[in-house]
């Protein structure tokens, strides 16, 4: 689904993302996980296409995707859907209009199908009755759920989470996960999630990549994955393991 070969980004004279070489499968989920300034947020704004590479090449459904013009871009996008870290929803519209936004930018379906579509994502998300309220009134685990709700309106094959549990707490952060799971099983989508959270990473992923100022250190199945004796991987792990503590506390 999504292939990057050599790929290397540099914003002037800083290097942040060196050499890397990653396949992504169709209809797995892939959590990518590392520090703050490990890479992680340019990795995910290049696969999106937000941004170009300095050198490699990125793929996306067979199509070399680096080099081409915006607007042949743009219709690569329509297949992706995006979660933002904080939801990202518009403060003065309705959770249906945040929903309806892209469909009523993008497509000319007539307003009966696009109240069609809002109410069955929003369903799907576990949001049932909430078009008429405002972001305003939802709490930040609600703001997630309307935010896949638009992200997968499209109905894209490949859906990005950029941080998905951040500012969340742990059972809330729980919830979240099983909604991401629940999505790509029953969309049979390719998922990529950007996070910092190895408990969430071990709990939603088919494998876990690794980025390390700039390097990818290691991608492995999430049994491999705590198997790995790099003592980075490990601290990582370390992490992992104390956060789940302090939640059964």
């Amino acid at each position: 689904m999504i292939k990057l070969v050599h790929v290397s980004k540099s914003f002037r004279d800083k290097q942040v993302l060196r050499d890397v070489n990653l396949t992504i499968e169709d209809g797995e989920t892939l959590a990518i996980i590392g520090g703050s300034g490990s890479g992680k947020s340019t990795l995910l704004k290049l696969m999106i296409g937000l941004i170009r590479p300095t050198s490699g090449e990125l793929w996306v459904n067979d199509r070399e995707i680096s080099q081409l013009p915006e607007a042949e871009l743009d219709k690569v996008r329509l297949g992706m859907g995006m979660v933002f870290q904080y939801s990202a929803l518009f403060d003065s519209m309705t959770v249906g209009d945040n929903v309806a936004f892209g469909l009523r930018e993008h497509t000319k379906y007539p307003e009966e199908r696009i109240q069609q579509i809002v109410q069955e994502k929003l369903a799907l998300v576990g949001m049932d009755g909430v078009e008429s309220m405002m972001p305003s009134e939802l709490s930040g685990g609600m703001k997630k759920r309307v935010s896949l709700a638009r992200a997968i309106a499209f109905g894209p094959e490949i859906i990005f989470y950029d941080e998905p549990n951040s500012g969340l707490d742990p059972i809330m952060s729980r919830k979240i996960d099983e909604l991401i799971t629940h999505t790509q099983q029953a969309l049979k989508v390719t998922s990529v999630v950007v996070t910092h959270d190895m408990v969430s990473a071990c709990r939603i992923a088919d494998r876990i990549a690794m980025l390390y100022e700039g390097n990818l250190l290691a991608v492995a199945a999430v049994p491999e994955f705590r198997k790995l004796k790099d003592p980075r991987i490990q601290a990582f792990l370390q992490s992992a393991y104390v956060a789940e503590e302090e939640a059964r506390e």
